[in-house]
């Protein structure tokens, strides 16, 4: 708009940058007024504003200005014209336009006081059934009143997750086993969880009474990382025992922050132990007799293997009486699945009858995929009971654990890995009581 009142028309200067609204009220000529002489053509420019008189009404369409200066229903209820609404520029176009004064507060009678319901910023609405239902009876309770744990706020949830999963007073203990408890945590395919799985089912066990060893059997010595245990050059480990037959308690260390759990670490030295265990006299059971010769008492001895079916991967499924088997929830875990039980079951034909599949542990789950739901209906299916009912999820916690020396149990106790591991640890210790396997049975 110029100053002195005037529109540019885009169909006169052929421009749209600045187009004219549909709704513009050109003065010059009215809706209902009928004939070519009337309205504005393309090569007449639409006449100018003039500020001291409003636009054109019809007969009888004048605004009633009450005493009080307030607008009346009639008023209210008729479209506003266009010249009246208030330009870009914060000035009004018109200089009839309506004025407004600030209205007195109404003052609310005392029954509309007493029946006014509070509104609280995204409650839910109350229906009128349980208005009335409120005001019969004080005590009554809404079905949409949240009373589970779940309806709990996120931070108290995970506050009481952390509690539980540290278990700082002690009281709270897991099922203890009859007799030992020899895992062997084996896939042969990496990647897949193994060393995770190990340390947080340890750490989660350790927590709640029961004493853990973690033999450290992968030349990486992850599972020693997981734990803040030293493993570098010169330290002893689980090489000394199998090649130089040093005692398995000369070798274990405790780990620092969990009670009742130790761990015999690994180094890059057993990255040569498979060559040299090939001269070995009974090579396949040097592990089996160092922990029958340890002479404390554990419940649960865990074994992580390496992503191999070699010698150190036969040594640990001739030294355990249970497997478990961590299975990534995507096809390549299942592929080698079939070679790694033809393996287990070669070695309970030959070397140890008592080597049981007991346990089948699903992680990196991503519900968001239809392809893990397939992989666990799969596993299910074909392994039946022995696949816990707990499910690892992908979780970065679990990932950014070991880079603080910790298991996720400890690092973010209150996450959400934290609490599946916390589930497959307590589903494997009620499985063991009532399933007891021990080394003498």
């Amino acid at each position: 708009m110029h100053d002195d009142g005037r529109y540019d028309d885009p169909r006169v200067t052929g421009s749209t940058s600045d187009p004219v609204s549909r709704e513009t009220d050109y003065p010059s000529w009215s809706p209902g007024a009928t004939g070519p002489s009337n309205r504005p053509t393309d090569s007449d420019p639409p006449a100018p504003l003039d500020p001291s008189s409003g636009p054109a009404q019809p007969e009888g369409s004048a605004i009633p200005e009450p005493a009080s200066g307030r607008r009346t229903p009639e008023a209210s209820s008729r479209p506003v014209n266009a010249a009246e609404v208030r330009s870009t520029s914060g000035r009004r176009n018109t200089a009839a336009a309506v004025r407004f004064e600030p209205a007195v507060p109404h003052q609310p009678t005392a029954a509309a006081a007493r029946d006014a319901v509070p509104v609280v910023a995204d409650a839910p609405v109350a229906s009128t059934e349980s208005l009335a239902a409120v005001a019969a009876d004080p005590t009554y309770v809404s079905r949409e009143t949240p009373t589970r744990e779940e309806d709990d706020p996120p931070l108290a949830m995970e506050a009481m997750r952390a509690v539980q999963i540290l278990n700082p007073s002690g009281e709270v203990t897991m099922p203890r086993p009859d007799r030992t408890r020899v895992m062997c945590v084996a896939n042969q395919k990496g990647g897949v969880g193994k060393t995770t799985t190990t340390v947080n089912l340890a750490v989660a066990l350790a927590l709640h009474g029961n004493r853990v060893l973690v033999v450290d059997l992968d030349p990486q010595g992850n599972a020693s990382t997981g734990l803040n245990v030293p493993h570098h050059t010169g330290i002893p480990d689980v090489y000394d025992c199998l090649i130089n037959s040093v005692p398995l308690a000369e070798v274990a260390q405790a780990v620092e922050g969990i009670p009742n759990l130790w761990c015999v670490p690994a180094t890059i030295d057993l990255a040569g132990a498979e060559i040299e265990l090939v001269s070995v006299v009974a090579r396949e059971s040097r592990l089996d007799r160092a922990i029958a010769a340890y002479p404390g008492e554990f419940d649960y001895v865990f074994i992580d293997c390496p992503p191999s079916l070699g010698l150190l991967t036969v040594n640990a499924l001739v030294a355990a009486q249970e497997v478990l088997i961590p299975i990534q929830c995507e096809y390549y875990a299942l592929e080698g699945l079939n070679q790694l039980i033809n393996n287990i079951n070669l070695v309970r034909q030959h070397l140890n009858p008592k080597l049981d599949v007991s346990t089948i542990l699903l992680t990196m789950y991503d519900r968001r995929t239809r392809l893990a739901d397939a992989v666990e209906q799969d596993v299910r299916n074909h392994f039946g009971d022995k696949v816990l009912q707990a499910v690892i999820p992908r979780n970065v916690r679990v990932s950014e654990a070991p880079s603080y020396g910790q298991s996720v149990m400890t690092y973010d106790p209150g996450s959400r890995g934290a609490t599946s591991y916390f589930e497959a640890a307590q589903e494997i210790a009620e499985r063991g009581v009532k399933e007891p396997v021990g080394r003498n049975a």
